[in-house]
């Protein structure tokens, strides 16, 4: 019989996983329903509830955890007193290996809890206020919008170029004769597909710290020599 602590662990788990296909399901589909969360996360519909008794309380705990772990990375991206727009370009830096996640955030900014996603966000968009307050301060960034409405703006801009670049899953190539000999061929493909999305990546990571201080203001030649380099 299973103790409690591993019964505690796997719940843990399923919960967790139910999260994690949540977010990538309502980022894609915002309208998508629990039954359709529980058939992607692989468990009955009865599970998903049992962790979430509405898809109000989903959504909720995503934007929760979304503000927290994006909070954090702010936190720690702005902490040695560094020029804000520097401040800026290292807290997108740190941001971009997860910020594919995020979109689910502007989808259910549009949605039906809307105004509560806004306000579960608060924290986020008020810490971002400070930082860009403080660049308008020292004349860093511009002054064509208020703090929190830019930083809005230009956070939004990240997420929406890590959306569109986001990758697709190549189709996983039949099984057959011959497979052993091609598997090397596979893997040399492979291995060269995963540094082409490298590059990629690369690019669009500096692509959004250069466009998001543009956004922000910040002279052109300025964002190019905040942006990390692509090489």
């Amino acid at each position: 019989m299973a103790s409690g602590s591993a019964r505690d662990l796997a719940m843990d788990e399923t919960r967790n996983r139910i999260l994690d296909v949540a977010r990538e399901l309502l980022g894609r589909r915002p309208d998508a329903g629990m039954g359709e969360v529980a058939r992607a996360a692989g468990v009955v519909r009865r599970t998903v509830y049992g962790h979430f008794p509405a898809r109000t309380d989903l959504v909720r705990t995503l934007a929760e955890r979304a503000g927290a772990e994006i909070g954090a990375i702010l936190e720690r991206a702005d902490v040695d007193g560094s020029p804000a727009d520097a401040a800026w370009a290292r807290f997108v830096t740190d941001l971009w290996p997860l910020a594919h996640r995020y979109r689910v955030l502007l989808a259910l900014r549009r949605g039906q809890q809307g105004d509560e996603i806004h306000a579960l966000l608060g924290a986020v968009d008020r810490r971002l206020a400070v930082l860009v307050q403080r660049g308008q301060d020292d004349g860093v960034f511009g002054r064509h919008l208020p703090a929190i409405a830019l930083g809005q703006i230009a956070s939004a801009t990240v997420f929406a170029i890590a959306d569109d670049s986001r990758p697709t899953a190549p189709d996983a190539p039949d099984a057959g004769d011959g497979a052993d000999a091609g598997g090397a061929a596979d893997a040399a493909d492979a291995a060269d597909a995963a540094d082409a999305a490298g590059a990629a990546d690369a690019l669009d990571l500096r692509a959004a710290v250069t466009t998001s201080l543009l956004v922000l203001g910040v002279p052109a030649a300025r964002a190019q020599e905040l942006a990390p380099a692509s090489d």
